[in-house]
């Protein structure tokens, strides 16, 4: 059984840091992809940051400058280092991975979500 469990969400004040982890864990042949997405109270779920493969990154354009995603392979890991948060980034943060298990194909698989506030 495949799981991403989710840390380092919290309260923050406007123009602080955060950095959520989120490694995966279970049996599993490899790791194709790991990102950050988010979900405000009342909008839907947006894409923040993405890490593909060898580390092509992708970044929402309100993210870009800020955060930093970055992972480790031998820890099967996923970082994002958040810098000038602002508290139009409060959300619940959640960790996706697109994951092969065993005799499977490629699955996307979810964190149960951290929730990053930043007060004015």
């Amino acid at each position: 059984q495949v799981q991403l469990v989710e840390s380092g969400g919290g309260l923050v004040q406007a123009g602080g840091s955060l950095r959520l982890s989120c490694a995966a864990s279970g049996s599993f042949r490899s790791i194709n992809s790991m990102g950050w997405y988010r979900q405000a109270p009342g909008k839907e779920r947006e894409l923040v940051a993405t890490i593909i493969g060898g580390g092509s990154t992708n970044y929402a354009d309100s993210t870009k400058g800020r955060f930093t995603i970055s992972r480790d392979f031998a820890k099967n890991t996923v970082y994002l280092q958040m810098n000038s948060l602002e508290p139009e980034d409060t959300a619940a943060y959640y960790c996706n991975a697109n994951i092969l298990p065993f005799g499977a194909y490629y699955t996307n698989y979810w964190g149960h979500g951290t929730q990053v506030t930043v007060s004015s």
